[in-house]
């Protein structure tokens, strides 16, 4: 029985994403009626979970912190071609998607995703422990990029509005490169340790023994698969989108939500599976999927639109605005708190999470 269940499983997580890709395929750049819109969002769903399950077996094959890496990193890769693609498109609405995309993600992560995991560790273990040197180094590298990235651009008098002279995105997107390679190489080579679990002694988890790891060509397959369900999951985010921006001007709301929506959908894989590890007392996995998200949003995406820019018509605006600017140091300041004594109870969750809900009700009513 145990096994014909396992067999399923292993058969529709490898059917389902190259389905989602057929179907993206076959609904790319159409306007698609709402039977099909309902079948859309069916393998979405259906393509999040099977990422989820693919991004678990090579994290289990390669360990931690690499697994973390390997999901946030083919996340934010596959999620600034689309932003590009969009950009490409041209519109008054394409000079700020990149800055509203990484601000929603850093928000999503930062507060949503931390909050969520520390409050379900905390309830159902008591109290949420984690190595407080590799995630105040994340926290830090977060802050500073997002910083130079998104709150600069506001105050800089060489170009008039919220944007970068060329000069200063070039210096914007190698800096957003030069920190990401760093802290890369920290949390996987120097300090490795610093990222790992940790016991509520303080000691660190260095391999689970709840199961066998997986062999090199399951963890290789399961690679590939992990990569088509997430190009399906983007992709279908996107197709769903005009759909989502109708029921959004339906309801009076402002087009920045159609942002929050999408980067919600885009980011699903990675907040269930900080949720498992949360659920398994694996916090600092779940800090690493949630920071790491953040750190590859900005650190890839900064560089990679700086770089269209150069072709692609229209302004790129950086700045946040006074509201947003708030809310990022709010987190920035919550988050600080949080990590310093490398333990957290279901108020840190819920600080972050009400935080969380405050930008979410600033984007609905701003």
């Amino acid at each position: 029985m145990i096994v014909g269940l396992r067999s399923l499983a292993a058969r529709w997580t490898a059917v389902v994403p190259v389905a989602a890709v057929a179907l993206l395929a076959l609904t790319w750049g159409r306007a698609v009626p709402g039977a099909v819109v309902a079948v859309i969002t069916f393998v979405l769903a259906a393509s999040v979970l099977a990422a989820v399950h693919h991004a678990e077996v090579v994290a289990h094959r390669v360990g931690e912190p690499f697994g973390s890496l390997v999901l946030a990193v083919a996340v934010t890769i596959i999620e600034v071609g689309l932003i590009v693609a969009l950009m490409a498109d041209g519109g008054a609405k394409s000079a700020s998607l990149a800055r509203d995309t990484v601000f929603a993600a850093v928000m999503i992560t930062c507060n949503g995703v931390v909050g969520l995991c520390l409050l379900v560790a905390s309830l159902r273990h008591g109290i949420a422990v984690f190595n407080p040197e590799g995630t105040g180094a994340a926290l830090a590298t977060v802050a500073t990029l997002a910083t130079l990235s998104l709150v600069l651009p506001t105050f800089t008098t060489s170009k008039p509005g919220p944007e970068f002279s060329p000069a200063q995105l070039t210096f914007a997107a190698l800096s957003s490169l030069v920190l990401y390679g760093l802290f890369v190489a920290t949390q996987t080579v120097r300090h490795r340790d610093y990222f790992l679990p940790i016991t509520r002694q303080g000691e660190v988890i260095h391999a689970d023994d709840h199961a066998e790891a997986p062999s090199a060509r399951t963890a290789a397959l399961s690679l590939g698969l992990l990569g088509l369900a997430l190009v399906g999951v983007v992709g279908l985010a996107k197709g769903v989108s005009p759909t989502i921006e109708s029921g959004v001007a339906a309801a009076g709301m402002p087009q920045a939500v159609v942002g929050v929506v999408i980067a919600l959908l885009v980011l699903l894989p990675e907040t269930i599976a900080a949720l498992r590890s949360a659920r398994r007392d694996r916090v600092q996995t779940s800090l690493n999927l949630g920071l790491g998200s953040a750190l590859a949003s900005i650190g890839l995406t900064i560089p990679a639109v700086a770089l269209a820019s150069v072709w692609l018509p229209g302004p790129l605006v950086l700045g946040l605005g006074p509201v947003h600017m708030v809310l990022l140091a709010l987190t920035v300041v919550v988050s600080s708190l949080t990590v310093v004594p490398g333990r957290a109870t279901p108020l840190q969750g819920g600080v972050h999470l009400v935080v969380f809900a405050a930008y979410l009700e600033l984007a609905v009513n701003p």
